[in-house]
């Protein structure tokens, strides 16, 4: 037995000495090719270009972030950066030492002289066509010949806070809308922004204690933030055939406010109409309005209406329901980040509904506009659903006659959001507004003097004005919102008035996307034809077919309908000189050169010009 052991042992032995070279042996081959696969490294290291490396392209990246950044400062901002520190720490108590005042004119002598050495391509709010419409009108010996009024449309003018109360003092006199300023105060000061800018619910004016009133002057609307031109390119082409402050105004306005509290607060129309009326004396010109007004007609030689939302957007009616806000009603691309990412949706629709403006968008004209449920004037050829369902369910488990679940046309989805809105909104939608179609001319003839109808060009007149021209000025080509699959929840108290009556949650159904659709659908959304925001309907409709009735247009007021193609270039911000869409069209060449022929007396060289079939839509609507 132990010699058997013994000899057990010494194979035991033998084995694991075998195992120990084995994995010594495994381990010298493994530390090799660790070594050759380091030298390879190495080797591939030294042959990368410079260019490659990292010592080279992390420098390099943060050289062009800064580029960027700056290429958005203007020389004002310098200024402006010790105002903001300032404010930031009075807001929060912070108690800083005592620092010696700089003087930062050099800066900005410097800085304007290093911009102005920078090519336009790198100029990022810039893109080489500043000027050059007013240069090629200039050139013809063309000049200024009558006075020009641009009125912004909703969200285009900054607001700025008049408020001296102490918990509104530390921005007395800043931009709560527009501007670098109302994006700090969303990420800082957010409860006190929105308290701020959300109007009381019942007179639908200032909340106590907050007062905010629009800016003024021209730079009310030329930008939202530095970097996001809205009016500044129509302003830079007229200057160029000689307008100035003498013959240009802008009329900026506080467009969360109903046009009646807009008048009864501001005297904001009074104002227009004098402005009007003393362009016309002092210049012994009719005027030109780019946009809308409720002026003086006798004294209006043009309107032009830019994109104008003449039947309402069905973006509205989304952010009425449920705070959908993004890119809605008119909101440009800064103005809806700041909503859609600092804001819930619950925040974002009780702030819509308490800006009694914005409710001038809701849809005009029923289904007689919109369509009912088997047909719509715009639908598309093999259409499977038909816009006229303006908000539609999926779920077809649920037993048809459940109201919260039917589809709905533009009517009763109309009906079925007042049902589910605190009634404080409803008396503010019946106090001023409404969105019927009048087809009795006596009937219109009283309306000249209802105001809750002036929003609505189904329900109110042209002016008797037979000399004055209106020219319909608007983009097509972009895919645009015009109906949608909705989901719905529970319902919940509205949390400003604790009315007695729920709201019913319901949001667009974004988890839906069918591009081979037709209508196509995106992300809930069924996609139509328009400029991006406004349906095709709403911006030509009344242009090619409803104005040319005698019960709407009595003078027979000639209109001027050009439709522009939307024909972005990619690699351009903003698309360049022939973007379409709703809000970049204000720097195309297309409407620019409009705005300036009728500016400068020669109006009559623009023609009706149609890139779409509204002609044919529009005749598919029951106007008479």
């Amino acid at each position: 037995m132990t010699l058997t052991k013994r000899k057990n042992a010494g194979k035991s032995g033998d084995k694991a000495a075998e195992k120990t070279q084995f994995y010594e042996a495994g381990t010298d081959e493994s530390k090799e090719r660790l070594r050759e696969e380091v030298t390879q490294l190495k080797q591939k290291t030294k042959e990368r270009p410079f260019y490659k490396t990292g010592r080279f392209l992390f420098p390099l990246g943060i050289f062009f972030g800064t580029l960027l950044g700056l290429a958005f400062v203007e020389p004002k901002d310098i200024e402006d950066l010790q105002l903001q520190v300032s404010t930031l720490v009075n807001q929060y108590d912070i108690n800083l030492p005592q620092l010696p005042g700089f003087d930062l004119s050099r800066v900005e002598a410097e800085w304007t002289r290093f911009r102005n050495s920078v090519p336009e391509f790198w100029k990022f709010n810039n893109d080489g066509r500043e000027f050059q419409v007013g240069e090629a009108m200039k050139a013809r010996g063309l000049s200024a010949e009558l006075p020009v009024i641009l009125i912004p449309g909703i969200v285009s003018t900054a607001l700025e806070s008049w408020s001296t109360a102490p918990e509104y003092r530390p921005f007395f006199r800043e931009k709560l809308w527009g501007g670098f300023n109302m994006l700090s105060q969303v990420t800082f000061n957010r409860e006190r922004w929105i308290s701020a800018m959300m109007l009381d619910p019942i007179t639908g004016l200032d909340p106590p204690d907050a007062k905010i009133r629009a800016a003024e002057g021209i730079d009310a609307a030329s930008s939202l933030i530095q970097g996001y031109w809205i009016w500044s390119k129509i302003v830079e082409n007229l200057a160029v055939v000689n307008y100035d402050t003498n013959n240009l105004y802008l009329a900026p306005y506080d467009w969360r406010v109903s046009y009646y509290n807009l008048e009864e607060r501001d005297g904001y129309f009074s104002k227009l109409k004098s402005t009007i009326e003393n362009l016309r004396q002092r210049q012994r010109k009719k005027v030109v309005i780019a946009a809308h007004s409720m002026g003086s007609t006798d004294h209006i030689e043009a309107y032009i209406s830019i994109a104008g939302t003449h039947l309402g957007v069905a973006k509205a009616m989304a952010a009425f329901l449920s705070g959908e806000m993004k890119d809605t009603v008119q909101m440009h691309p800064a103005g809806a980040y700041v909503l859609e990412h600092f804001f819930s949706r619950k925040e974002r629709q009780n702030l819509f509904r308490s800006w009694a403006g914005s409710a001038s968008l809701w849809m005009k004209g029923g289904n007689v506009i919109w369509g009912n449920d088997t047909h719509a004037a715009d639908d598309e050829c093999d259409a499977s659903h038909s816009h006229g369902e303006l908000i539609a369910f999926r779920d077809t488990a649920l037993p048809d006659n459940d109201p919260e679940t039917r589809n709905m046309t533009a009517e009763d989805a109309s009906n079925w959001i007042l049902e589910h809105t605190p009634s404080t909104f409803q008396k503010m939608l019946q106090t001023n507004y409404s969105y019927g179609i009048e087809r009795d001319e006596r009937q219109l003839k009283r309306n000249d003097a209802d105001h809750r109808k002036w929003s609505n060009p189904l329900e109110v007149r042209l002016p008797n004005a037979p000399s004055m021209k209106i020219y319909c000025v608007y983009g097509h080509g972009k895919e645009t919102e015009r109906s949608y699959w909705y989901a719905r929840g529970q319902y919940e108290r509205d949390e400003i008035t604790m009315d007695a009556v729920n709201a019913s949650r319901s949001w667009i159904d974004a988890a839906y996307t069918n591009e081979t659709a037709l209508p196509k659908t995106r992300n809930g959304v069924k996609m139509g034809e328009g400029d991006g925001t406004v349906s095709l309907l709403s911006l030509g409709a009344m242009c090619v077919e409803g104005w040319k009735r005698k019960r709407w247009n009595p003078a027979g007021i000639k209109i001027t309908t050009v439709e522009l193609p939307h024909r972005p270039v990619t690699t351009i911000p903003r698309g360049g000189a022939n973007t379409s869409d709703h809000v970049d069209i204000l720097g195309s060449t297309g409407l620019n050169e409009i705005i300036l022929k009728v500016a400068t007396g020669v109006g009559h060289e623009i023609e009706d010009s149609f890139v779409s079939n509204i002609r044919e839509y529009a005749r598919k609507i029951e106007w008479d």
